[in-house]
């Protein structure tokens, strides 16, 4: 009757009094008593409680070997195991799983090979339990790959899939990403279902493969799923691999074809969407990625995380979509909590890129400001946020502030600066920036900041020194930094000066218009339009196109995109419709 009023959370003061009855009906030498009093207390007195006890059986000392390895007391933990030996108490597989816990938090891998001699030595080699319990301390624990792998190798069933897991997953945290792929490999061989974490842990690996490695793990994987059937339970789980490879490699047509392959269960799962998703934004496919989500949400057996929502943002601010963006942040705060959105820091900091992009600074502001934990990306963010709506001011200001909040500025803190200076026209402070990365924060720039240097220089009409900074870079010039001086001499009519870096733009970037496009424009303002003639029918020669300009609009939640030049929008007529019509009454107007 006692054990039961031991159940469940209790306040610190009617534990006392449960406790104190238990003394008057002297319940105190009973383990099953004794066991649930040592899991309300902290290990001190949960030390005393276990010591009263004359005859402990197997709970209590599993009770107590838990409460010490939770509060991280390794060598006690293992200071009981060795009296539980001693009393000649058998150990269960609980006993094991609570002592490697304890190993876990004691940041010394002696102690998970001490619990792995004990393992061998009492007969439990073959429990897959507790021989995931020994591959998650010596893998994820202590990064020891050789240890975990002689485990994982030993163990009796192979199809245990949590102790696949644990080898992948201690694997792609040791950075070995070949290793990752070959077990996953070697897993849907075996016809085993990787769980969700098996599938972070690979797609992880997955991001941290060269262009070169892909193409392998393509032609690999995509043999596999062209020689087994579709009922092969790792069918789908490759087809995620697959899509997300090909989405990094920049195909997103086949990502989308693999996609498109996943069937059943495999759809349920918001891995896939996620990958899908990522894949058209990062590609630039802005509006398929919202398309897409929309169909997500519209699904009640799906339901959107903050890996979704980070991406969706990223779409967001590539088009401009407020509206969208907004919900998102309501959606999160009605959802989840407001403290989980003020603590994930990748998801807050995606808050402040959409809002700054969209033009929105003050709710940027305001995210930045509710984050509890600030850290170099959220700085970074809020920024270049600041630096992009024109703000340089306060964007340097929060520079300064980071460092006095012991921050350490990293390159894309310096990539905002810069960008501020640029935008704001700040010469001297962004000359002292540029110098100061190297000399003060032993930061080397890199192209991104030097094209950032170049067009702030170009910007002033200072073109001689920009072109002595793009002579002394240990980079080879790219579009962004021929672009930002081209952009100058036009600003600054040096015309002669035009055609030699329009040139060199052509040359680093030929089927870019950009270049031609920007002397077009140097020219005409000289009003030399035999040369933009001239020029044009050069472009018309070597096939350059001009990429057309393009806008969208949200209307009740849906993007619209227009390119200029187009006539592809399903209400094209009606557009016209009504533009002819204000043009009607416009004219009506003036006359």
């Amino acid at each position: 009757m006692v054990s039961v009023m031991l159940q469940g959370h209790l306040s610190h003061s009617h534990l006392l009094q449960i406790h104190a009855q238990i003394f008057r009906v002297n319940a105190h030498q009973d383990n099953l008593v004794a066991t649930r009093l040592i899991g309300h207390y902290p290990s001190r007195l949960a030390l005393r409680v276990f010591e009263q006890l004359r005859t402990p059986n197997i709970f209590p000392f599993n009770a107590i070997i838990r409460v010490l390895g939770e509060e991280g007391l390794c060598s006690y933990a293992f200071s009981v195991f060795k009296d539980l030996l001693q009393r000649s108490v058998s150990p269960n597989d609980f006993t094991f799983s609570f002592l490697l816990k304890a190993c876990l938090r004691s940041n010394d891998a002696k102690y998970v090979k001490q619990a792995h001699t004990h393992v061998a030595k009492l007969g439990f080699v073959s429990d897959s339990f507790i021989c995931n319990g020994l591959l998650v301390g010596y893998a994820m624990g202590f990064k020891d790959m050789v240890s975990a792998r002689k485990v994982f190798d030993e163990v009796p069933d192979r199809g245990v899939v949590r102790c696949w897991t644990s080898l992948i997953a201690g694997s792609a945290q040791s950075g070995h990403i070949e290793e990752v792929l070959r077990l996953f490999f070697m897993m849907v061989k075996e016809n085993l279902r990787p769980e969700n974490d098996t599938m972070v842990s690979v797609l992880s690996a997955c991001s941290k493969l060269e262009a070169a490695e892909i193409g392998k793990w393509v032609m690999i994987l995509s043999e596999f799923i062209n020689d087994v059937d579709s009922g092969s339970v790792g069918r789908d789980s490759v087809n995620i691999v697959l899509a997300y490879l090909y989405g990094k490699w920049g195909q997103v047509e086949k990502c989308k074809e693999r996609f498109d392959e996943i069937v059943g269960i495999g759809k349920r799962s918001v891995l896939p969407w996620n990958v899908i998703i990522g894949a058209y934004v990062q590609n630039g496919c802005s509006l398929e990625a919202l398309s897409l989500f929309h169909v997500m949400i519209g699904d009640l057996n799906l339901r959107p995380n903050h890996v979704t929502m980070v991406s969706i943002l990223s779409a967001c601010a590539q088009v401009g979509d407020l509206d969208l963006g907004k919900w998102i942040h309501e959606y999160v705060k009605s959802e989840g909590s407001k403290a989980t959105l003020v603590s994930n820091t990748f998801l807050a900091t995606a808050l402040i890129d959409m809002y700054s992009k969209c033009g929105s600074l003050g709710k940027a502001k305001d995210v930045f400001e509710q984050m509890v934990s600030k850290d170099v990306v959220s700085f970074n963010a809020m920024v270049m946020g600041l630096a992009i709506n024109g703000e340089g001011e306060e964007a340097l200001g929060l520079f300064s502030k980071m460092q006095e909040l012991g921050l350490r500025p990293n390159s894309g803190t310096f990539l905002g600066v810069l960008c501020a200076c640029s935008h704001s026209g700040f010469l001297d402070r962004g000359r002292q920036i540029f110098l100061d990365m190297i000399l003060h924060f032993s930061v080397p720039p890199e192209l991104e900041h030097y094209a950032c240097y170049v067009d702030l220089l170009a910007r002033v009409g200072l073109l001689e020194e920009a072109f002595k900074v793009v002579a002394s870079m240990p980079f080879e010039p790219n579009n962004f930094v021929w672009g930002a001086l081209l952009q100058g001499c036009r600003l600054h009519s040096r015309l002669k000066l035009a055609q030699d870096v329009s040139q060199k733009l052509v040359k680093v970037d030929p089927e870019n218009s950009a270049g031609y496009v920007m002397f077009s424009n140097a020219l005409a303002s000289d009003q030399q339009w035999g040369a933009v003639s001239g020029l044009r029918w050069f472009m018309r020669e070597k096939g350059v196109r001009k990429h057309p300009g393009c806008s969208w609009i949200s209307v009740n939640g849906v993007v619209h995109e227009f390119l200029a030049g187009s006539l592809s929008h399903p209400q094209i007529d009606r557009i016209y419709h009504s533009l002819d019509g204000l043009m009607r009454e416009m004219k009506v107007a003036s006359a």
